[in-house]
């Protein structure tokens, strides 16, 4: 019984966490963009997406990750020690969670770099930071699927021509873009 409240919780968690996250990287391209902005407008986007990332930080994605984070560990508690030693899935996935923990942490730090005006990568840069999330919820949800029975060759592949399908995406947006306002 136990089991079903945490993974429901835990699944609520994670969902609103990614959300969280998805919408703070977006945020970051626009306020980054908000710098190409003649005066007032700029000062004003800028102020409303500092208010918008630090709102975003504290009430959605901090909350969310430590729901995820303790309805997790509470599973791991009920399966117990032999059940995680025999599961090397769930070591992997960890080991993305704390990464993703880590990218959290590093945003945080962008959005205090935001805060103080300090010089940023541009636009472009954030477009591809904003698709990190996708990668680690692409990485994990695999992971959970099928569990003791992912091929890992397959899977580093597999998310390696992910990233390169994202990334060629983001350049030819960039280079239409580019073209769009060119002519």
């Amino acid at each position: 019984m136990w089991l079903f409240f945490f993974k429901a919780l835990h699944i609520v968690g994670f969902t609103a966490w990614f959300g969280g996250l998805f919408y703070l990287g977006r945020l970051f391209v626009y306020h980054v963009e908000a710098g190409d902005k003649p005066q007032p407008e700029q000062d004003i986007l800028k102020r409303q997406y500092q208010l918008m990332e630090g709102r975003v930080y504290k009430i959605i994605i901090m909350p969310a990750m430590n729901l995820t984070w303790i309805c997790g560990l509470a599973m791991l508690f009920l399966h117990g020690m032999d059940w995680l030693a025999a599961n090397p899935w769930m070591h992997v996935k960890l080991l993305l969670l704390v990464l993703l923990t880590g990218f959290q942490i590093w945003s945080k730090t962008i959005i205090k770099k935001l805060e103080t005006g300090k010089k940023l990568p541009n636009a472009f840069r954030f477009r591809l930071l904003n698709e990190a999330p996708t990668v680690f919820l692409l990485s994990i949800v695999l992971l959970a699927v099928y569990r003791n029975g992912v091929n890992y060759l397959y899977f580093v592949l597999g998310v390696g021509a992910f990233i390169a399908l994202i990334y060629s995406g983001a350049v030819a947006y960039r280079k239409k873009r580019e073209s769009e306002e060119k002519g």
